[in-house]
């Protein structure tokens, strides 16, 4: 009959079609998929992307606030440079680590620049005050290079800090000079021991922080660190990042400063026999702290340089935390995660 069919024609063709149409539709998308791998090496974001996956699950267990950049010390090797003056308000600042800590957050530290600096060291009391008093977090500390701080403000606010971790790279004194670990003629050494004999009458955990470099590098500090006796001395490799201490736009250039690994090495087994030595190099330490800078932006290390993410005050802990690189194994792999809370110490005042 004309214009009929044949039998067979309408569903051989119709199955034709269709999986011509599939065959289209799987070719288009691996085609842009092959496209935005293409991409994505080439702009280097897809480590980023893989990294930003793993990082949504993450709990922001500590978490370290550098709440100023400016520091009345001139340390060669700084990490963490005076590139701006800004600092939150108290009120907003406050809101951020409430919303750390409804996220998860046990333990905070302050850190700079020079905590102390800011309003002669009430700011960073009030913070210390309203994480341990108000957000009754387990573990509140602060890192400073102990210079400006007052007895007055451990009489005011020592009650509420966990820990307090001074600065210090070596016992010699023309050596800290050459690293910039002081201020005009005041002694540094002499900051630290009164500092520390202060945590020991209020009750505070007094810890010891070292960076290790080309200038202290052959030192043994065995006998002083011995007599300090910090609850935890945190030994450093000097860490070299692009536009804090490297670079055109980097206010310091630490290349001077840095040492191999095999010199760290050295170093850490003269020095074997301190029980509180907890050492960190440069692989251990680049993304396993979540840091968080004055605009409360955590900062990406990855690529050797600091990638801010947009603040947790815009867009909530969470979004912010997909973009801050944190390496949470090595960051348990290091001992992150320790006796913090003074209480649990049970460390001899």
């Amino acid at each position: 009959m004309q214009g009929a069919n044949h039998p067979s024609d309408t569903p051989i063709s119709y199955v034709d079609r269709m999986t011509g149409f599939l065959i289209v539709i799987a070719s288009f998308y691996i085609f842009t998929s092959f496209i935005q791998r293409c991409w994505a090496w080439l702009t280097g974001t897809s480590s980023v992307c893989s990294q930003t996956q793993r990082n949504s699950t993450v709990t922001p267990v500590s978490v370290n606030y550098h709440f100023t950049r400016r520091c009345n010390y001139k340390c060669g090797f700084c990490f963490h440079t005076a590139k701006t003056s800004f600092v939150l308000p108290l009120g907003e600042a406050k809101r951020g680590l409430k919303a750390l800590r409804d996220a998860g957050m046990q333990k905070v530290n302050f850190s700079g620049g020079e905590p102390f600096l800011e309003d002669r060291g009430q700011y960073v009391g009030d913070l210390v005050t309203y994480c341990k008093h108000g957000l009754q977090l387990p573990s509140v500390s602060i890192v400073s290079n102990g210079s400006l701080i007052k007895e007055s403000w451990f009489v005011k606010y020592g009650e509420y800090l966990d820990i307090l971790a001074l600065s210090c790279d070596s016992f010699n004194p023309e050596t800290n000079e050459l690293i910039g670990r002081q201020q005009g003629r005041r002694s540094h050494l002499d900051s630290l021991q009164r500092v520390r004999d202060w945590c020991y009458k209020y009750k505070v955990a007094f810890k010891l922080n070292t960076v290790v470099n080309t200038f202290n590098k052959d030192e043994d500090m065995t006998t002083h660190v011995t007599e300090l006796k910090p609850c935890r001395w945190k030994v450093f490799q000097c860490l070299v990042l692009e536009g804090e201490n490297a670079g055109e736009d980097a206010l310091r250039d630490a290349e001077k400063f840095v040492i191999s690994d095999e010199e760290f090495r050295d170093f850490l087994s003269r020095h074997k026999g301190v029980p509180s030595l907890v050492p960190e190099s440069n692989e251990k330490m680049q993304n396993s702290y979540l840091i968080l800078d004055e605009f409360m932006r955590f900062l990406d290390c990855r690529s050797g340089s600091k990638h801010p993410s947009k603040s947790l005050l815009d867009v909530g802990v969470q979004q912010a935390l997909d973009f801050s690189g944190f390496d949470e194994k090595m960051f348990l792999a290091r001992g992150g995660r320790y006796k913090w809370s003074k209480a649990d110490m049970r460390l001899e005042w």
